[in-house]
């Protein structure tokens, strides 16, 4: 019996080290699954870029209220600290609205520390709730580089007195992308553009190109999730199953012509 030890010692170590590749192997594979699976969700998280805030007076948030249906409010689509960057000359805007009976809605752009109006208009609101959007017309001025803007959006529910009007507001200011970023964007097609921009915090171009997505691949499972992905990476969770309407009839604009 003694010397069949060394012989089953040997087949044991054997047996074991023939055993550690197999195992590493399948080590492998679920790292690299689960990383693969790490990538793809950050691919769609959007990353805000690391600067200032917007001054504090910054909303978001829906004051007045008496027109509104209980429980709902008007929803800006941007980011926790309410400032979207954006490359764009005439980006777009996105809100979500509840279904109201009141079908008019007033944008507002202020500049110079909100004493000069840079962009006024009127909107007739659709007939169910959903998400809207509006992209600055390009018969208005250009949006400065390096220059922030301060908007709002306005339920007009009594044109007489404007404090039962429910609005949100939020801030934008348009910035230039890197060469690299902007060599990396003329290389992309629409699938790579979402993440793109969502990674370098461009928030309007970044929400923009998914909505673009979602209405050319509406039956797209992955364009599905991304889209959720993106939302809840923001804490919008709750509106990322509301439907994208077409929005919205401009009425009476009026703009500043100096910058």
């Amino acid at each position: 019996m003694k010397l069949l030890q060394p012989s089953l010692y040997l087949a044991t170590l054997s047996l074991s080290l023939a055993l550690v590749p197999l195992s590493a192997v399948t080590a492998q594979v679920d790292s690299h699954s689960s990383q693969t699976i790490k990538t793809w969700q950050i691919s769609q998280t959007f990353k805000p870029p690391k600067r200032g805030n917007p001054p504090a007076s910054a909303g978001g948030s829906t004051r007045g209220s008496s027109c509104l249906p209980r429980n709902k409010a008007i929803t800006p689509l941007i980011p926790a600290n309410k400032l979207g960057l954006t490359f764009a000359q005439y980006p777009t805007f996105f809100w979500y609205v509840p279904r109201i009976t009141v079908k008019t809605a007033k944008f507002l752009i202020l500049t110079n520390k909100d004493q000069a109006v840079f962009y006024e208009t009127s909107l007739t609101l659709p007939n169910k709730p959903g998400i809207i959007s509006l992209t600055l017309p390009k018969n208005t001025p250009p949006l400065a580089v390096g220059k922030t803007y301060h908007w709002y959006l306005t339920i007009v529910c009594d044109a007489e007195d404007s404090s039962e009007n429910p609005s949100v507001d939020g801030w934008v200011e348009r910035t230039q992308p890197e060469l690299s970023l902007s060599q990396a964007l003329k290389k992309a097609d629409l699938q790579k553009l979402p993440t793109i921009y969502a990674e370098a915090g461009i928030w309007h171009e970044a929400l923009t190109s998914l909505v673009q997505l979602r209405r050319t691949e509406p039956n797209n499972i992955k364009v599905r999730l991304d889209w959720r992905q993106f939302f809840k990476s923001v804490g919008l969770s709750a509106i990322a199953s509301e439907p994208l309407l077409d929005c919205c009839t401009f009425e009476n604009s009026s703009l500043q012509k100096m910058r």
